[in-house]
């Protein structure tokens, strides 16, 4: 499957908002509608606000926001007042109330309202805020009984102890004085460091904000960065295992330090994007939040990246074993775990998943070589000298290159005694892609235990590579021909329906020209196939696109929006050759036409009634009770003409639905037809013909024109209409 892009569209995430403002300290609130005066009902409840209540949703819905019915009797009147006051005029409004639950139980609540403004300015909810204070309110009323208390005590008792407790109630004083200060100098604090708490969320529909150092996981400059990269891991992948068994202690593995400093440079820049790029949640949205991409990425593929971007190379200047290092640097090869991770993102593309794939072949081939390269060395490591069976030796044979000391040294640093290391690894890489393909020749064979065993394997990987990479390789050649071969095979049975049937040539010939000529516009693609399983919504918006042309005409300018949507389902295309007949007289007409090109003749015992062009609409005068039309002349294609047709039955649905329209559609449509096929017309057609004569022979008298001058036809009513006069010359 490809990658999934994520949830672009605008949204409006007011309410996610809100919730997630209110998540971690009291999510007890409501919204209302504010545009709606007539008691601002309420549009949506938290479920906090029902458990706070005892409620139900149900219950509370397009209740009033001024909550009448939590109001008891110990609930102050003149709050009351105040709360109204706010509703009405649209401001904050902030104040503790006395308020009763569905059960009866009395609970004090710090009541906050807030106007909420939409993208013009215009307050259009009310958010209602209930914090429940009950237990606060209790500890001040239970304070302030005790100070009571106090008091008459003080009234009937000596002087000294009036004054100790007046110096008392000093002291409480003071001491909640400085209690409040340090409260409010932690708040100030707070404020200073982290800033003020956010404003509200507009309520609107619009883009997510997302800050201009915010890498999108799609964007062009990603998707070369992510080549780039997979370039570089191919040649991490390539270079240290070849280092690792090939070169080993030399010198010549330093000239490499450049390229792999390169590539480590490479790797942590890629580890600062993946700190700064979206990615798309479970749910689908594209995140652009940095804190939540950091953590993403670090509950990832961080770990991974960071060890594959180690700058091994630094060990160098610690004298650490060139060979160590290269042990060290394997760990690279992690990286190639990203890469099945992106698969999906190239998967759309068969080319670039055929070229991976091959690639991906020839990489694991490359590995066995450098695995085959060890085991024959250390089996001329650990044998004795007169030892000669191995892989290596009989390669050196061959090549007139044998091994005079069996050494490593010998085989690492000698050019004389042994096959170079280029003979040697093109060796072993023919050796790995023979086996793995099952074509070997036998040229290069396993001679020892641990050859053989190797070659076992090797064979059996080759059996799993075969399914895996030339099974999608042929799958994915399927793909890119599949069109071609649908035709083809599209073809070929309606050939052999030809032969099967015995047409004759004429209709064999106009049956393969449609095929080929309607294959070559559409490509095979069956619209309304490819669509039936889009929702009818979508598909109304679609059908609205496509047909826009027909639908702009002025006989449908009368209907409703829902209207023409519901009819632009009912729109098909159709295509016609030239010398096909697209109606025969006495056919029952099904559709409406409409000419997106080509042009078109109306004809009746070899007479041309009209010439059609571009723009033209074909049909009927429509009636609602007689439903059933029949046509009184043939329509036949001059040219390759492409056509929109509007289904009658479909068309009489959609009328039924929406009868407000009907009668004035049914007017209209007379109007705009430039041919009416409806038989006894003809009386309506001859008496029309005749006023367009009359009326072209007075232009003609007027402007003192030829008969073959038809510059003046853009002021007569219907241009059509003179070229029907002009083609029907045995009008009597």
């Amino acid at each position: 499957m490809p990658v999934m892009k994520g949830l672009l569209a605008p949204q409006n995430t007011f309410l996610d908002t809100i919730a997630t403002r209110f998540d971690g300290t009291h999510s007890n609130f409501i919204l209302a509608n504010a545009q709606v005066s007539k008691g601002f009902p309420i549009v949506y409840c938290s479920d906090g606000f029902c458990e706070l209540t005892g409620f139900a949703r149900t219950e509370v819905m397009q209740q009033s926001c001024a909550c009448k019915f939590l109001y008891g009797p110990e609930t102050s009147e003149h709050i009351i007042l105040h709360v109204d006051s706010a509703f009405e005029e649209r401001s904050e409004f902030k104040e503790e109330i006395m308020f009763y639950k569905k059960s009866g139980s009395v609970f004090w609540c710090l009541l906050d309202i807030v106007p909420i403004k939409n993208e013009k300015g215009d307050v259009v909810l009310f958010l209602a805020s209930f914090k429940d204070i009950t237990d606060t309110k209790a500890k001040c009323v239970l304070e302030e009984k005790k100070e009571e208390c106090r008091r008459e005590k003080v009234k009937g008792g000596s002087p000294f102890s009036s004054t100790r407790l007046r110096s008392s109630t000093v002291l409480y004083h003071i001491s909640g004085h400085l209690h409040n200060r340090q409260k409010q100098s932690k708040i100030k604090l707070n404020k200073n460091v982290f800033g003020d708490p956010p404003a509200l969320p507009e309520y609107k529909v619009a883009d997510a904000e997302k800050s201009k150092f915010i890498l999108l996981h799609f964007s062009t400059f990603k998707a070369g960065w992510d080549w780039l990269i997979l370039l570089a891991t191919f040649y991490v992948a390539v270079t240290v295992p070849y280092n690792v068994c090939f070169i080993g202690d030399q010198d010549l593995t330093r000239s490499t330090t450049v390229t792999d400093i390169a590539v480590e440079i490479l790797f942590i820049i890629d580890i600062v994007f993946s700190f700064r790029t979206t990615y798309v949640s479970k749910s689908g949205q594209v995140i652009f939040d940095a804190r939540q991409i950091c953590i993403h990425y670090m509950t990832t593929w961080f770990i991974i990246d960071l060890v594959a971007a180690l700058p091994f190379d630094l060990l160098y200047a610690f004298k650490v074993s060139v060979s160590v290092v290269h042990l060290l640097k394997t760990v690279r090869l992690l990286r190639l775990l990203r890469l099945l991770q992106k698969m999906d993102r190239y998967s759309q593309h068969s080319t670039v998943v055929l070229t991976l794939l091959m690639s991906m072949f020839a990489l694991l081939a490359h590995w066995m070589a450098c695995i085959w390269y060890i085991i024959g060395k250390k089996e001329v490591e650990s044998n004795a000298d007169t030892w000669d069976i191995g892989w290596l030796h009989e390669l050196g044979k061959r090549l007139e290159s044998p091994y005079d000391e069996v050494s490593m040294e010998a085989v690492n640093r000698t050019l004389s005694s042994g096959p170079s290391l280029r003979s040697i690894y093109i060796a072993a890489l023919y050796f790995t892609l023979s086996s793995l393909t099952s074509v070997g020749f036998g040229n290069v064979s396993a001679n020892t235990d641990a050859e053989k065993i190797f070659s076992i394997c090797t064979m059996l990987i080759g059996a799993l590579m075969h399914a895996l990479v030339f099974g999608n390789v042929t799958a994915i050649i399927q793909r890119m021909y599949s069109r071609w071969s649908s035709y083809h095979t599209r073809t070929k049975d309606l050939k052999d329906f030809i032969r099967v049937h015995h047409l004759p040539q004429s209709l064999k010939q106009r049956m393969l020209e449609y095929f080929q000529t309607t294959w070559s516009v559409n490509n095979g693609i069956d619209s309304n196939e490819l669509l039936k399983d889009f929702p009818d919504e979508l598909r109304s918006d679609i059908a609205m696109h496509l047909n826009k042309e027909i639908l702009e005409l002025s006989v449908f300018s009368s209907l409703s929006h829902g209207c023409l949507r519901s009819l632009s389902l009912h729109i098909k295309t159709s295509f016609c050759a030239p010398g096909e007949y697209l109606l025969r007289q006495g056919d029952a007409l099904q559709a409406l036409f409409f000419v997106c090109s080509g042009s078109m003749e109306v004809l009746k015992d070899s007479m041309v009634l009209a010439i059609l062009g571009k723009g033209d609409l074909i049909g009927a005068n429509m009636s609602v009770d007689d439903r059933v039309i029949k046509t009184n002349a043939d329509v036949k294609a001059l040219t390759y003409c492409d056509l929109q047709c509007i289904n009658l039955r479909g068309l009489y649905e959609v009328l039924d639905l929406y009868p407000e329209y009907s009668h004035r559609f049914v007017q209209d449509i007379t109007h705009d037809l430039t041919y009416n096929l409806r038989e006894g017309q003809e009386s309506y057609v001859r008496h029309h013909i005749t006023i367009v004569i009359l009326e072209f022979l007075v232009h003609l008298f007027v402007c003192g024109c030829h008969i073959q001058d038809l510059s003046i036809i853009p002021h007569l009513s219907t241009k059509s209409a003179v070229l029907t006069i002009i083609a029907w010359g045995s009008f009597p």
